[in-house]
This record gives C-alpha cells, structure tokens and sequence, in this order.
C-alpha cells in the first residue's frame, strides 16, 4: 500500500498542512533542487572533502541495484567530532507551546533561507519491501552532502527500483515522508542543543517530517526517516519494533522432536552493543541448531509487527552494522556498499577500509542484506519476544508467563548508553531505562505498550536475556555470560528444550529448571541461580531497588493518562524480595 502526497492528503483542506510541512514542501518543489539518482548521487559525493574513494569494490549486486558503474567502490565519510546519534538534539514540534511553536517556525525558515543559497539536489525513496506496506519519501540536501544522500538511497529502495510496484498499491492513510537536511547550520541560541557543534533534528510525526540541522552523521537520516516510518506503522496498529527478528524452519531435521516444531520465529530487542545483530544474524546459533534447519531473516534492526494479519515486514534492504568485530579480510567486507567513520589502511597497493574501531568509536558500514544468507521481505508472527537487557540482578534468561510482566519489563527495559550516541562519559556509565529498547518514540508510551499488550495477547512468549553479565558477589563483580551461552539459551528457546519453574522473587517469571538447563549449559545452575550469589542481602536490596525504579519510571511517564494500564504494569514489578 503506498503513502500519499500532501496534494492528495490535504486536498480536502489545505488549511490542515502543519507549518512544518509545507515549509519542507516549498523547498522539495522549488525547481532549482536538482533531482539525483544513486549513481549522481554517488559521483557528486566522490568530491566532496570529507569522502574518500576507496578501492573496496561495492558488493556487484548492490553496485547493479544503484545504477553504479562496473568496479564502482566503497567511499568512506568521515563527520568530523561527533561520530554519533544526538538524542538531545530532538526536538518535538507537536508537543510545543503556540509560543515555542512561533519560535522554531520563525528559526527553521532562516534556516532554509541559509541553505537555499547552496546548490541543492533531492532524491526519492520508497521506504517498506512488503507490498502492503510502502512509503514514498524525499530527501532534500546541500550538493556537498551528496554521500548522505546516496547513503539514503543505498539504505532503504530508489524510487524508481519499486516505481510499477508501488503505483498499483492501495493507498494508505498516511502522508509521503520528508526528510531535509543541512550539514552547514549553526546557532549560538542556547535553546538549541550543543555538544560538539549545535545541532537539531526537528520532529513533526503527524505530518512526517524531519530536518536535521548540523548534523552530518548519516545515522540522524536513517534514524529519522525510520522514525516516521515506524510511527506510520503504528497508525495502522502495527507496533514498531527497533530489533531483530529471524524465522527458523526445523521441518526438514532428522531429529524428530526438532522437526515437530515446524516453523518458529524469534525476536530480539536492544540498543547497540547488546547482541542484537550477534543473536539475529548467527548463521547456526554457534552450533547449536539441529542438522536440517534453515533460516530466514527479515532484518537484524527495524520492522513492525501487525497482529491483525499475524505477520512482520521489512523496511530496509541494507543492514547498518558497526565495524568494531570486523578485522581486514573478515569474509562480512565484500558484501559492503558504503562506510563512516573509519580508518583506512594500504594492503598489497589497494586503499581498504580499516574496522575496529582504530580511527574511532563507532564506525559503521552500510552492508547488503546477502550477508544474512536467505532473508525475505516479511515472515511470520514472532513466537518468542527477547529483551535484551543490562540489569545485573536478572539471570541469563528469564520467562515471564504472565503478559503484563512481559510487557512491563520490556516498557521499562534497562540498559546503559554506548558510544553509537552522543553522549557524556557520565552518561555512559548510568543505568537508563529505554522502553522497548527504541530510543526513537515519538509518540506517547502507552500507545506502545497497547501495541505490545497485543503482541502477546496474540500468542507471542516473553523473556529476557542479560547481556551484561550477572550478579557474582556485587554489581560489580559479576559472571561473565558468554555469547555462545546465549547462543545455546536462544536455541533451547526455540525448541522448547527447557522446563521452567516460577521464581520466588518475581511472581509471574520464571527460571529454567535446573536438571533441564544443566544438559545443555553444565554448571549453569552454580553459576547463575539467584539463590547461591554472594552478597545475598545486597543482592536483594538492588533487585528490589532496581524494580522499585522500573515501577518510577512508569508512574512517571505519560502512563498516568491510562491508569488502569498504568496499574497492571505497576502491579506486575511487585518484587518478593
């Protein structure tokens, strides 16, 4: 289904388009924005001073997918010092005062004023690879920030790859999205956020729009657009999912207890560095999937989930993947398309891309979703949803049986900040609760916790995992939880190998039985039952301090406009401890 143009949306009273929009609407039709293709794109971004032309070849298929010459290569953008999302810089038109409202107006069309006396170029994209779920939008820049803009087109779909598909697609209540960005902004107003360099990203959901203002890292485009994409997903009552989801088909394995599982999907959510990517994207779960299986993913970061069809779908053909585990000559470089922020290194006469994070944190490629193996454009409906969190009182794995607990503790998701944001040293370090492990809501939180009641109301199994490490003799001193652990957890999960028993702390979750986990983790049990830490006074003091938190962060988010809601989420953190 296709999105519509603000002429088709706003036919029946012009009046009704929001401020913002029309103002990103008058500079995408003036006709001196020059429209590019990936290919113009990609040669005008060759010149710019912060691109280097590497001799990487882009992966041939995606190379023929952007219209890009034979022996096209990967060209590296390096931003400067902020090398990393900015929440902060968020700015959320909808939720202004008249007042607040006059101002950001009266600053963004300076702002536009500036960036019309650049050369600019636009480009078009469709955003969704299902066909019931598709949305036009356009990017608009400055001529010198073209590698963002190819980027772009590279990391969703070219108009014109899905131009027949989409025409024949029925039409969704929702507006085509807008994207405007420029790099060159600045502003000593100390309303505006500065920490690095004064940047903005403008928010209008309802009328699906963004500007990104000073920011030149590609992830605020990405993110942006997939804001409103996700938040169009939500208008149609699919709930939007910052995670990972792969389908595993064990029908054709010897073993017969694999084999009556049939089809199985599972989710993962998390921010950077939580194994998101490492759970979704592991060929074989380190091993430990039954001989026969085979596997699908839909994508490792972004997708929604509709309850009423019982499918999820894809937005994006590409995967945005941090460099940091990936050496010179790892086998995942020739499936890239595009690179920021890193090192380059000289190997036997050819300039590569150099991983790990030598140059500096967070550096990132734009990858084919071939690196998957088979992968589709929508899979079915998630059996098991896995939150990853960083609490270091919660086991390696935990089930909630009861759905309100489920959808609680994914609402109040704990985890630390990482160095994909831009963020102090101190912030770092603190424990911060991210609902549903998506830092890119921008809409009220109840509405994602109905969305989610829904999930798991329609047959869908919650958990967790921590991905930190547990509770040893202190927050401090943990067990390590090794990622082939988890690997080995998940593919329990997924074949109902494990037996469960209630947890004395947490009414409505449980842990694995002991004399089932012990035969495929030995010592699984010494090492992570809460019963035999250290400190176990201490211990229960954080549990229940950490659940008391997760219960303050609820009564003070916008959950207090639904109470009843409020109160079963509340209800289902009560703590036995």
């Amino acid at each position: 289904m296709a999105s519509r143009a603000s002429h088709d949306y706003y036919r029946d009273d012009m009046t009704k388009m929001p401020p913002l929009r029309s103002i990103a609407q008058t500079l995408c039709l003036d006709k001196r924005v020059r429209k590019v293709t990936a290919a113009e794109a990609y040669e005008l971004a060759k010149s710019q001073h912060d691109v280097t032309d590497t001799d990487l070849p882009i992966y041939p298929p995606a190379a023929k997918r952007l219209g890009l010459p034979d022996g096209a290569t990967v060209l590296n953008n390096c931003h400067g010092r902020i090398v990393g999302r900015t929440a902060k810089a968020r700015r959320f038109y909808t939720r202004m005062d008249p007042v607040e409202r006059r101002k950001v107006e009266s600053d963004l069309r300076e702002a536009v004023f500036a960036m019309q006396q650049h050369p600019l170029i636009k480009a078009e994209a469709i955003l969704g690879l299902d066909t019931d779920l598709m949305i036009k939008a356009t990017i608009v820049a400055t001529e010198d920030d073209a590698v963002n803009v190819f980027n772009w087109l590279a990391n969703f779909t070219p108009y014109e790859e899905l131009a027949e598909t989409y025409a024949q697609s029925a039409k969704l209540p929702i507006p085509d999205i807008l994207v405007v960005g420029f790099n060159h902004w600045t502003t000593a107003d100390p309303y505006y956020h500065n920490a690095g360099g004064p940047q903005l990203a403008l928010v209008d959901e309802d009328a699906n729009v963004i500007f990104n203002l000073g920011m030149r890292y590609f992830g605020e485009r990405k993110k942006g657009t997939l804001t409103l994409a996700w938040t169009s997903g939500m208008r149609l009552r699919m709930a939007a999912c910052h995670g990972g989801i792969k389908e595993i088909d064990f029908s054709g394995c010897a073993d017969a207890g694999a084999k009556a599982m049939g089809k199985r999907s599972i989710a993962f959510f998390g921010l950077s560095g939580t194994g998101k990517s490492s759970h979704t994207n592991s060929h074989d779960n380190g091993g430990t999937l039954p001989a026969g299986f085979t596997k699908v993913v839909l994508h490792d970061d972004a997708f929604q989930i509709d309850c009423e069809k019982k499918v999820c779908r894809v937005w994006e053909p590409t995967l945005f993947d941090k460099t940091d585990s990936r050496p010179t000559g790892h086998p995942d470089w020739r499936y890239m398309i595009s690179t920021m922020n890193l090192g380059l290194t000289e190997a036997d006469g050819k300039v590569l891309p150099l991983g790990q994070d030598v140059r500096n944190p967070n550096g990132r490629a734009l990858i084919d979703r071939d690196l998957l193996g088979a992968y589709v454009n929508r899979c079915s409906f998630p059996d098991l949803m896995v939150w990853l969190m960083k609490d270091t009182c919660l086991p390696p794995v935990v089930r909630f049986a009861d759905k309100n607990l489920a959808v609680a503790m994914g609402a109040s998701l704990m985890t630390r900040r990482n160095l994909a944001e831009n963020v102090s040293e101190e912030e770092l370090k603190t424990l911060v609760f991210e609902p549903f492990a998506n830092p890119f809501r921008v809409y009220e939180l109840w509405k994602d916790v109905e969305a989610f009641l829904n999930v798991f109301e329609a047959g869908a199994v919650g958990y967790s995992f921590n991905s930190v490490g547990f509770w040893k003799a202190s927050d401090r001193d943990l067990q390590k939880i090794p990622l082939q652990s988890s690997l080995t957890l998940q593919t329990s999960l997924l074949l109902e190998r494990l037996e469960w028993v209630d947890w004395d702390l947490l009414p409505g979750a449980q842990l694995p039985k002991p004399e089932s986990i012990e035969k495929f983790l030995p010592g699984y049990t010494a090492l992570y039952d809460p019963s035999l830490v250290e400190n176990r006074d201490r211990y229960l003091e954080t549990l229940k301090d950490r659940f008391h938190q997760r219960r303050v962060y609820l009564q003070n988010s916008d959950l207090h406009n639904r109470p009843e809601l409020l109160m079963r989420l509340v209800n289902a953190l009560m703590v036995r401890a």
